[in-house]
């Protein structure tokens, strides 16, 4: 069985619907998901669909190129076609925190995030043992001022040569020139506690603590060239009362941070989350 996932948008039309999904079981296909929203202030149109082909000779490529000349340029669509046969490819991107690692890791050997790594990079060698115990290349890529350009040079080489998909930044704690953005736009994940930009600086725990917050959380979001102002995939929170030290309110944080990185993860690498201007469209 052959499925795919369709991914729509366009100015809100009369008869998307019905045209995608008419055209879909004309090409013999079933639908078996169809979520849909409509930006009523910017009159915008977003489809997320899943289907399924019985046909053994079914063929992906022929089947973009029907919807391509039949649907797309009908209604003048953005769209993506992906076959469920290819998972994404992702690459970590970590510095010497190592929580937002394991977890990932740990998800990814007990087969809970549809995807491949094909590496680590990281700009210390902290953290190898992790990768090596998990059996997943490690490169060590120095990064300093001086070295910037030559090293974001290293990494993007090894993304091409294994043809990655996207991103993670697993608390890398380098900026990402507009350089790489660029050539990676939506596809690079990062994630921070939602702090920002309140508490900035290298111990935010530290300052909220001070300050006796209540309420601490995470999120993530796409990398922009615009630091930490890219559209929000995933947050979460939890509260906090004065009987929490500063080691706890450090490991309820990074808690938050495992969990709302492998969210924003397995929401990209199955393909529901949409950008426009800067937000994000999510499906279910």
């Amino acid at each position: 069985m052959n499925k795919i996932t369709i991914l729509i948008h366009c100015k809100d039309l009369p008869g998307i619907i019905a045209s995608v999904t008419n055209f879909i079981t004309e090409e013999q296909g079933n639908v078996v998901y169809l979520d849909q929203h409509v930006d009523r202030e910017q009159n915008e149109f977003f489809m997320r669909l899943e289907s399924e082909f019985q046909d053994p000779n079914f063929s992906t490529e022929n089947f973009k190129s029907l919807f391509k000349k039949q649907l797309a340029e009908k209604f003048n669509m953005k769209w993506r076609i992906y076959s469920s046969e290819k998972k994404p490819k992702m690459a970590i991107l970590v510095s010497k925190y190592d929580h937002c690692l394991y977890d990932i890791l740990g998800r990814y050997n007990s087969g809970e995030l549809n995807l491949e790594i094909p590496f680590i990079i990281s700009n210390h060698t902290d953290l190898k043992h992790i990768a090596d115990s998990f059996n997943i290349p490690f490169y060590h890529i120095p990064v300093t001022k001086a070295t910037k350009a030559e090293a974001e040079a290293k990494q993007l080489e090894l993304l091409e040569a294994h043809k990655v998909d996207f991103i993670v930044l697993a608390r890398y704690m380098q900026i990402v020139s507009g350089n790489l953005i660029n050539k990676y736009p939506n596809k690079i994940i990062n994630i921070h506690h939602s702090f920002l930009p309140a508490f900035v600086g290298a111990k935010p725990y530290h300052s909220a603590y001070k300050r006796g917050v209540k309420i601490i959380g995470a999120t993530s979001h796409y990398v922009t060239e615009e630091l930490d102002a890219g559209p929000i995939i995933e947050q979460d929170v939890t509260r906090i009362t004065h009987t929490y030290t500063i080691n706890d309110l450090i490991s309820k944080g990074r808690d938050l941070e495992k969990i709302v990185l492998a969210n924003a993860i397995k929401l990209h690498a199955n393909r529901k989350v949409m950008v426009f201007n800067n937000k994000t469209v999510i499906f279910s």
